[in-house]
């Protein structure tokens, strides 16, 4: 891995490609580089694409054939987008189907500095397991635990989608020393959600990954795609709503669910500093007190209060 190194000003640009997705792959991943040259041409130093970006979200269904789509770190996709890295300057967060061998599948992210040099991989650790959502049909969990990769421009972590709603994933990317946390997503509502719990499930993704921000001094960036896929199990409508906040939860750039955007937004190590600083909530954590977190649950009735 590349030593991360400081701007003068303390300052890293990140930049997101939200996109629509179709069958074509060619132009999947044509609209993706056209979102990074865009996301560069505006000053964004770490570009995030979202999660399968290259293909339509094939985990509606469960579909041996599907496997098909899989391939090797590094292989095809990131041969691709590390010549891209080097052309821009730029690290990139590359998601895609691995193929780590026969039978043995992940949901991965590629981070690929701005040499094009592959500084590491992150593995979805939480695989989801709903109706149009049948990810354990395809992923085996991660086993890479949550890395941070030291790009040129900034010391950054990556929780894909499911990761994304657990507290425990952020905060040990957090203490791994990240700056940014990268979430690269395919989230969206079945039809008949869309205008009934469809707000409240929006406002919910937003603001725990706000949340996480704000808990670990952090910034926080999130990708997701955005259209209607259809399927033989019917459709997905993918919210897009993708957006960059700071460590005090305030959104920097956030863009709506009508359709592809590109998002840049400046961070400050500063910013990470004086706000650790206010609220000192790694200084004060009473790590002595966390071992139940191990457990699935914890069964047995709480202790009887002494009645002195």
């Amino acid at each position: 891995m590349s030593e991360a190194h400081s701007s003068p000003a303390g300052e890293f640009r990140v930049g997101l490609v939200q996109m629509a997705c179709s069958g074509d792959i060619g132009a999947n991943h044509a609209a993706a580089a056209a979102g990074i040259r865009e996301a560069a041409r505006r000053g964004a130093q770490i570009i995030c694409l979202q999660e399968l970006f290259a293909t339509p979200y094939f985990c509606q269904t469960e579909d041996a054939v599907c496997f098909d789509l899989a391939e090797r770190i590094p292989g095809p996709t990131t041969d691709r987008y590390a010549g891209l890295a080097s052309e821009l300057g730029v690290a990139l967060v590359v998601p895609l189907f691995e193929r780590r061998a026969p039978g043995l599948y992940h949901n991965s992210a590629a981070v690929l500095d701005a040499d094009g040099s592959l500084a590491g991989v992150y593995r979805k650790t939480h695989v989801p397991d709903d109706p149009q959502y049948f990810e354990k049909f395809y992923f085996t969990p991660g086993d890479l635990g949550y890395g941070v990769f030291a790009t040129r421009f900034a010391r950054i972590g990556v929780l894909i989608c499911w990761d994304q709603w657990y507290p425990e994933a952020a905060r040990l990317t957090a203490l791994g020393g990240a700056e940014l946390l990268v979430c690269p997503t395919a989230i969206g509502w079945v039809p008949a959600d869309r205008d009934g719990a469809g707000l409240a499930q929006t406002d919910a993704w937003r603001i725990v990954q706000q949340g996480h921000a704000i808990a670990n001094g952090v910034y926080l960036a999130a990708v997701n795609r955005v259209g209607t896929e259809e399927s033989s199990a019917g459709s997905l409508d993918f919210w897009g709503r993708s957006f960059v906040c700071d460590p005090q939860g305030r959104l920097l750039a956030e863009a709506t669910g009508d359709g592809p955007a590109v998002l840049v937004a400046a961070c400050s190590r500063g910013r990470i500093e004086t706000l650790r600083r206010d609220w000192p909530f790694l200084r004060d954590r009473r790590i002595d007190t966390y071992a139940p977190l191990t457990r699935r649950y914890l069964d047995e009735p709480p202790a009887r209060a002494s009645s002195g």
